[in-house]
């Protein structure tokens, strides 16, 4: 800050100079002559500006253009190059379901470019301020206003008057629906609760003993143990050996191996462990069928047109992935004895890979609660269930009577379970009787075994309909299958769940005059998620996550219901889950850090098939390290929803809608997560 002028001494010293005549010292201004001022520069800066000649000025400008180019070709690049590789993997994960998927995609990609659009009419008419003071259509006709408020004026009507109207109708349909799916649930967790609090069981007439030396091996029913496969080459051993090594006297039993593989090296493979187990005196047989038509039903079908299965009265099904424990049979046919009309007795599955990532802990959490609350409340109440295709044992004669296995569905074991119960059979389920297995690690593969169980209860329904109409089960069993079975657990539940949450959601934050209340969002989705976890208490902490991937598997559950339901598509399409081999991997541990001598003598196992199985686990785990690569893929349908939910997200955060937009934000951020196959673990 600069000291202000001293007039008085300026005035001196002018008196001064003209007394003394003398010549000034310092020229002064003669417009400033009030003050002395001295101006102190640095001359660097300027020196150093001229100091630069034209040509050194040309050269840093070329070189700062060719950096900005360079910067910008990268990017290009880098953009072609994400574009390219994603485009490549959504052919690539897509090619399963070409067409239905195509569909619906088409569907997805146009309610974006349309959501788009209006969050930018939005976002316009915000910084306008429109969202204070709305223009009107007679507002308009009065004064002359620019296009874009004309526009926004007329489409205020066009959504109140002609688009929020129909959608507050869907809007209420759903929620109708959500209800009654509610209250279903809540009466199943009731009746669980009342079967836990009375202690009710199936109770069984005869009890085996574990020591079967000192029993009549007559006591003991024939039982035929099947183990359909298809090219499981991390699974097959450990299968067929916990099959094999059974408590049940081995003239009473006959284990057949169902291969439908086309790999001959796994033909080989398995084979050779057949004939493994038969030089240890068990009664076991290799199948293999030149011509598979009908894929897991055309196999099952085929094995039981056998000569020899007139002689057994029981036939346990065991898929490759799963290991019966050796006292399996001794804990299930004794529920047949007594009980003329059982056709099945249904076991629970345990997973030896439910804590492996966060897909497996989902998985576990809604296959916990189908087994501890669906299954055990169906088969007390109404001896009827949905038979899980394996660890169950079937009466024979049950399957004969109401026609044997089918190849008209690609669900061919709920297929047989509603046949047989409209034929009169009862079913039961064991909880305490737990068979392992292992839960799908990919995403991929856990998106193909949901299409496949939701499409194929559509095509079942089709099917069945007018058979269940000319039953001579009770109108109560009929309205069961219908409106329960099928229409509300199979059909209801996947529509309702994508429309409301993935649709009509999105679509109220643009059309705000059809409301969705934030109980329908928010509080009795998190209630029924509590329900559904409260059979796996350990998994809590992932109430969250679940919740949003349920309703984020709605796309996926809905596209299969609806190509089941119309034949679109290759909804008839069988396709192998690849097991990653978990279960087995558990087993061969087991049997090496136990060594139980007494165990093994008694079921023929010798050391021998522990140590070839630790190498057939060594070659497993050297195959897996030499294999491809394994990557994520991209799924764009998933890809499109999230940018879906995120746009309506930012029109909601417009309108401070705050439970709307928070669910809108993670709700998105699931779909991309997923989209991305970041959940679970990528494939060659």
């Amino acid at each position: 800050m600069s000291r202000p002028p001293n007039q008085e001494f300026q005035e001196w010293w002018n008196k001064q100079q003209s007394a003394n005549g003398s010549e000034d010292l310092f020229p002064s201004s003669s417009e400033n002559s009030r003050f002395l001022t001295v101006e102190i520069s640095s001359p660097t800066v300027a020196e150093k500006e001229r100091t630069r000649s034209a040509r050194q000025l040309s050269w840093i400008y070329l070189l700062k253009f060719q950096q900005i180019a360079n910067s910008i070709a990268f990017l290009t690049s880098g953009f072609i190059s994400v574009v390219r590789t994603a485009n490549r993997r959504i052919v690539t994960s897509n090619s399963a379901h070409p067409r239905s998927d195509s569909r619906l995609y088409r569907v997805i990609k146009v309610f974006l470019i349309v959501s788009v659009i209006l969050l930018v009419f939005e976002l316009v008419a915000y910084f306008r301020g429109w969202h204070f003071s709305p223009p009107t259509v007679e507002s308009a006709s009065a004064e002359v206003l620019d296009l874009a408020e004309y526009l926004y004026a007329n489409w205020l009507d066009i959504r109140a008057n002609y688009l929020a109207p129909p959608l507050q109708s869907l809007i209420s349909m759903c929620i109708v629906l959500f209800l009654i799916q509610s209250v279903d649930r809540v009466v199943l967790v009731l009746g669980c609760f009342w079967i836990k609090f009375r202690g009710l069981k199936p109770l069984a007439e005869i009890d085996y003993s574990s020591d079967v030396e000192n029993l009549n091996a007559e006591d003991y029913p024939m039982v035929l143990l099947q183990i359909p496969m298809c090219n499981e080459r991390e699974v097959y051993q450990q299968s067929i050996a916990a099959v094999c090594v059974q408590d049940w006297p081995k003239d009473r039993m006959l284990v057949q191996i169902l291969d439908d593989s086309d790999d001959l090296g796994v033909q080989g493979l398995i084979k050779a462990e057949v004939q493994k187990w038969q030089q240890r005196g068990v009664h076991i047989i290799y199948r293999h069928r030149l011509i598979r038509t009908g894929y897991k039903a055309g196999n099952l079908k085929s094995a039981m047109s056998c000569e020899y299965v007139k002689n057994y009265e029981f036939v346990a099904i065991f898929d490759a992935d799963f290991q019966p424990t050796p006292d399996f049979l001794k804990n299930t046919v004794p529920y047949f004895k007594g009980h003329d009309d059982v056709a099945l007795v249904q076991t629970r599955w345990a997973f030896v890979n439910k804590d492996e990532n966060l897909l497996t802990r989902l998985q576990n959490i809604n296959l916990a609660f189908h087994f501890e609350v669906e299954q055990q409340v169906n088969g007390w109440f109404i001896n009827f269930f949905g038979f899980n295709g394996t660890a169950g044992v079937w009466r024979i004669k049950a399957l004969e009577e109401c026609g044997g296995w089918l190849e008209r569905t690609t669900v061919e074991d709920m297929d047989i379970a509603v046949r047989a119960h409209l034929c009169g059979w009862k079913f039961i389920y064991v909880n305490d009787v737990k068979c392992l297995c292992e839960l799908l690690e990919s995403y991929e593969t856990y998106k193909k075994q949901q299409h496949r169980w939701h499409s194929g209860p559509m095509q079942l329904f089709r099917l069945c309909f007018s058979d269940i109409l000319r039953s001579k089960v009770s109108w109560l069993k009929k309205a069961n299958l219908i409106f329960l079975f099928f229409l509300l657990r199979k059909l209801i539940l996947p529509f309702y769940s994508f429309t409301l949450f993935c649709i009509i959601l999105p679509l109220t934050m643009f059309l705000p005059e059809a409301q969705l209340p934030a109980w329908v969002v928010c509080y009795v989705p998190g209630l029924m998620s509590v329900l559904n976890i409260l059979p796996a208490p350990q998994s809590f902490p992932f109430i969250v996550p679940y919740l949003l991937f349920e309703n984020t598997m709605s796309v996926t559950k809905f596209n299969a219901m609806v190509s089941g339901l119309f034949q679109l598509g290759n909804s008839y399409e069988w396709i192998v889950t690849k097991k990653s081999g978990r279960s087995s991997e558990a087993d061969l541990v087991a049997m090496v850090e136990n060594e139980s001598e007494s165990l093994l003598k008694k079921n023929t196992v010798s050391r021998s098939s522990s140590e070839s199985g630790l190498a057939e686990l060594n070659k497993l785990e050297m195959t897996k390290k030499m294999g491809k690569r394994k990557r994520n893929r991209l799924y764009r349908k998933e890809l499109a929803l999230a940018f879906i939910l995120l746009t309506a997200s930012v029109r909601s955060l417009l309108s401070a809608q705050g439970i709307h937009f928070y669910f809108l934000l993670f709700q998105g951020f699931t779909f991309l997560v997923v989209g991305l196959d970041l959940i679970g673990e990528q494939v060659s």
